[in-house]
C-alpha cells in the first residue's frame, strides 16, 4: 500500500512512518520543513520526502493520506484530497489499526516527563530482551531513534494529550487502547487548544475509560489534578507512586505509596526503590533530577506490571543514557558547560534547574530560555515564570517583537540578573559576554533555537583561542 504522509518531519509522523515502511507499505511525505535530522532518517530508510503541501504531491494517487495534526483546512494539499476524495486518517488512528492491533500497549502520559518515562520504560524492556516497539516524541540515547515496530508482544508509546487532526479534536491517545497506562502529572498547558484545566482532565478520563480492568494504571500519590481525572470513574487497578525526602517525610507531607523511592543522593543521583514497603535495590544512576526519580519509579512501576522484576528494572535504569534534548551536554568550552534541555513550562523549568542546582552546588547558572511552544508565546505561564528561573544566577531570555506578552514586566522580579534579547545574535551575544570557567549554561526551547547550541560553544571556542593568542 501507498501512504502519503502530510506532516512527516514531525517527531510523532516521522516515527509513523518509519514503523509504516517497517510493515512493507511504500512511504511518501509531505512537510514544510523538510530538514536534518529527521529528513536524513526518513530519507535512509527509503522515503520521499517533498518539500511544502502541493497538490501536485498526491499524484499519483496514494492508497491512502495519513495526515498530521498541525495540517489546515486550505493547504492545497488538504484541499485536493477532500475535493478528490481521497482516503484519509489521522496518524494515531492509523497507527492504533496497523501497529497497535493485537499487541500490549503501554502509554506514557502527562504534562511532563512523557518522552523520558517512555525511553526508560522502552531500554528496560531492551535490556531484558522484550524487544519492544516504541514511538517516543524525542530520541532515546540507547535506541538512537525516535520509533520501531519491534519484534516482541509489547509497544510502548508516548501518549500526548494534543489534538488528533483537524477534523478530530479528540486527543491523540484516545486511539491507542493501553493496558499498561503511566499517568505522570497533569497541569494546565496547550491554551491554543484548551480552555482550561477541566478540558483537559476530561481527555484524560477518556483515555482511562479504554483501560481494560485486567490493565493497569500507575499515577502519583500527590497529584490532585489527575486525583480528580480517576474520581471521574475508574474500572482498572491503581498502583500509587512518591518519594521519600532527606528528613524521612514524604513529598508533601503525603502517605506512603505503593512504589516509594527513598533519595540517597540530593540530586536524585543515587535513590533506594521500595515496593509496599520491601526494598528492591539501589539505583545509582547518570540521571539527575527528582522529575527523573519521579520517572524512574514510574517505568519500573510499569515493566512490573508485564513481569519484569524490579531488580532487573533497576540494573536496566542504571546504564540508561538519557534522552537528545534533556539536560543533554552538548559540549564544554573555555571551561563552560553547555546543555541542551526541551523545558518549556514553568513546572518543568523550575524542576530541571533545581536538579541542575543540586549537582553544582554554588557554581553559577546561566539560564536561556526561548519561549517558543504556542502556550509560552500566549503568555498563559507568564506570571509562574520568574519564580520557575530564580535558581539560575542569569537568565537570558529571547523576547522577539511578536511574543504577545510584556515579557520585562512578567520577569521583573528576576531584577539584574534578567537579560531580555529581541534578536537570536542579542542572545549569543549575552549568553557568552555572561560566561566565565566554570559555569553551566542551561539552553531551554522546544524547538532548534536557531541552532544557538553550538554557535555559543563556537563563540566561546574562538574567545579562548582570541585569549590563549594574547
Amino acid at each position: 500500500m501507498h501512504l502519503h504522509i502530510l506532516g512527516i518531519c514531525g517527531t510523532f509522523m516521522g516515527g509513523l512512518a518509519l514503523i509504516a515502511r517497517a510493515l512493507g507499505h511504500r512511504v511518501t511525505g509531505s512537510d514544510a520543513n523538510v530538514y536534518p535530522p529527521m529528513s536524513t532518517q526518513l530519507e535512509a530508510a527509503g522515503i520521499d520526502l517533498m518539500q511544502g503541501y502541493a497538490a501536485e504531491h498526491l499524484c499519483p494517487v496514494p492508497d491512502l493520506v495519513v495526515v498530521g495534526n498541525a495540517m489546515k483546512r486550505g493547504l492545497p494539499a488538504i484541499e485536493a484530497m477532500l475535493d478528490r476524495d481521497l482516503p484519509y486518517t489521522s496518524g494515531p488512528q492509523w497507527l492504533a489499526e496497523q501497529g497497535l492491533r493485537g499487541r500490549h500497549v503501554m502509554a506514557v502520559a502527562g504534562t511532563h516527563g512523557k518522552t523520558t518515562t517512555a525511553s526508560m520504560l522502552a531500554w528496560i524492556l531492551e535490556a531484558t530482551g522484550a524487544k519492544p516497539g516504541f514511538l517516543i516524541g524525542g530520541v532515546p540515547l540507547d535506541f538512537g531513534r525516535s520509533a520501531r515496530l519491534g519484534e516482541g508482544q509489547h509497544f510502548v508509546i508516548e501518549a500526548d494529550e494534543y489534538d488528533t487532526a483537524f477534523f478530530d479534536k479528540r486527543s491523540k491517545f484516545v486511539h491507542y487502547r493501553p493496558r499498561t497506562l503511566v499517568l505522570n502529572n497533569l497541569e494546565f498547558d496547550h491554551a491554543d487548544i484548551f480552555d482550561d484545566l477541566a478540558q483537559i482532565q476530561r481527555q484524560f478520563h477518556h483515555l482511562v475509560r479504554t483501560v481494560p480492568s485486567a490493565g493497569r494504571i500507575i499515577h502519583p500519590q500527590q497529584d490532585e489534578a489527575l486525583a480528580e481525572v480517576l474520581a471521574m470513574g475508574c474500572w482498572t487497578a491503581c498502583v500509587s507512586t512518591g518519594v521519600t525526602i532527606a528528613d524521612g517525610g514524604t513529598e508533601a507531607g503525603a502517605p506512603r505509596c505503593d512504589w516509594q523511592a527513598e533519595l540517597c543522593a540530593a540530586d536524585g543521583s543515587a535513590f533506594r526503590l521500595f515496593f509496599h514497603g520491601q526494598a528492591q535495590g539501589l539505583l545509582e544512576w547518570s540521571q539527575i533530577g527528582l522529575h527523573n526519580v519521579r520517572n524512574a519509579l514510574s517505568a519500573v512501576a510499569a515493566a512490573q506490571h508485564i513481569g519484569i522484576e524490579p531488580g532487573r528494572a533497576i540494573a536496566a535504569l542504571a546504564r540508561f543514557q538519557g534522552v537528545k534534548r534533556r539536560m543533554e551536554l552538548r559540549g564544554i568550552e573555555s571551561g563552560v558547560r553547555v546543555y541542551d534541555d526541551f523545558a518549556h513550562h514553568p513546572t518543568a523549568i523550575a524542576s530541571t534547574l533545581a536538579g541542575l542546582r543540586r549537582q553544582v552546588g554554588a557554581a553559577r547558572i546561566i539560564a536561556v530560555l526561548e519561549p517558543r511552544s504556542n502556550t509560552m508565546r500566549m503568555g498563559t505561564h507568564g506570571d509562574a515564570l520568574a519564580g520557575a528561573l530564580d535558581a539560575a544566577n542569569q537568565v537570558v531570555v529571547y523576547s522577539p517583537p511578536d511574543l504577545a506578552w510584556d515579557a520585562a514586566t512578567a520577569l521583573a522580579a528576576l531584577g539584574q540578573r534578567l537579560t531580555l534579547c529581541a534578536e537570536l545574535d542579542q542572545v549569543l551575544m549575552a549568553a557568552t559576554a555572561q560566561a566565565r570557567p566554570g559555569d553551566h549554561l542551561l539552553i531551554m526551547s522546544n524547538g532548534g533555537f536557531g541552532g544557538i547550541h553550538q554557535r555559543i560553544l563556537e563563540r566561546l571556542a574562538q574567545a579562548e583561542g582570541l585569549s590563549a593568542a594574547t
